[in-house]
């Protein structure tokens, strides 16, 4: 019986200040989003990051009048095959090297046609097995005769990180700012509610109720509200998800790696316990604190 009251008043409650409800509820969702969006892109550049760090390699150009039997050639390979800081390394000859010139470049054929066949250099292609060390390993088989030049892969993808953690950062800012902001609403609507059924509580107190069943319709609006903004912000995650991610993004950013439905649904639980807490303990704050209930 005390549980149906409990729950028949929160409906009621909500029902009443439907305005700030709705309010309430919109600003929690968007704060929401932004802390899901946040956690998904920080997911999301972690992966990235063990992805391509398996796959990322030290290039060596060679002088581009190296051929493939020509003695310095030989020696930078002999020296490789020795080196204790290489894992893997293959030699990319110069027909092989300008195919993938040809590939890399194919939607910009104008530049691909200015360019001489002659200027594109054979490489070795190195996975060494600390990708840290790569700038002194490049800077040391600089020095060697035939090689005209190293380049590490992991530093063209610094900027694609740059940009994601600048994009991840930003989010959780902005779902801070929107978190205080829903914060503030829940405690406004707290109060409202408390104020508006003054005199039940009031009678409730004189006829012995405790500050439990007093107080629990109030935390309970709180955590419903929390709720509906929680899965208001997973549906804005699944669809930009399905159509931003899937859609926009994978064409502009061939590089992103796919990010897994899973990653994506297990945001709710998270995002659901977050509201469920916040509006939880901002609620019971405000009463305890700021109205005498």
């Amino acid at each position: 019986m005390r549980a149906k009251y409990v729950f028949s008043e929160v409906l009621v409650g909500l029902w009443r200040n439907i305005s700030m409800t709705i309010a309430m509820i919109i600003t929690m969702a968007v704060s929401l989003s932004m802390l899901g969006a946040g956690l998904l892109l920080y997911f999301q550049v972690q992966a990235m990051e063990d992805f391509y760090q398996g796959k990322l390699q030290v290039v060596l150009f060679m002088e581009k009048d190296i051929v493939d039997d020509d003695p310095a050639k030989e020696q930078v390979e002999q020296t490789l095959s020795e080196d204790s800081a290489v894992e893997s390394f293959e030699y990319i000859d110069k027909d092989a090297s300008w195919t993938r010139f040809q590939e890399m470049f194919s939607e910009a054929q104008d530049m691909v046609d200015s360019v001489d066949k002659d200027r594109i250099p054979a490489s070795f292609g190195i996975k060494l097995k600390n990708m840290e060390e790569a700038d002194a390993f490049i800077e040391k088989y600089e020095k060697i005769e035939g090689v005209q030049s190293g380049i590490n892969q992991r530093d063209a993808l610094e900027q694609v990180f740059s940009l994601l953690n600048g994009v991840q950062k930003l989010a959780l800012i902005v779902a801070l700012v929107q978190g205080i902001a829903a914060l503030m609403l829940v405690a406004n609507t707290i109060q409202v509610a408390a104020y508006s059924k003054r005199r039940e509580v009031s009678i409730m107190k004189l006829v012995g109720a405790s500050n439990w069943f007093v107080q629990a319709p109030f935390v309970l609006e709180a955590i419903f509200a929390g709720l509906i903004g929680a899965i208001l912000a997973f549906l804005a995650l699944v669809a930009g998800k399905q159509f931003l991610v899937e859609g926009t993004f994978k064409e502009l950013f061939d590089i992103l790696t796919e990010m897994r439905w899973r990653t994506v649904m297990i945001m709710l639980p998270i995002l659901a316990g977050i509201a469920s807490v916040i509006s939880a303990v901002t609620a019971w704050l405000t009463l305890r604190f700021q109205v005498k209930v």
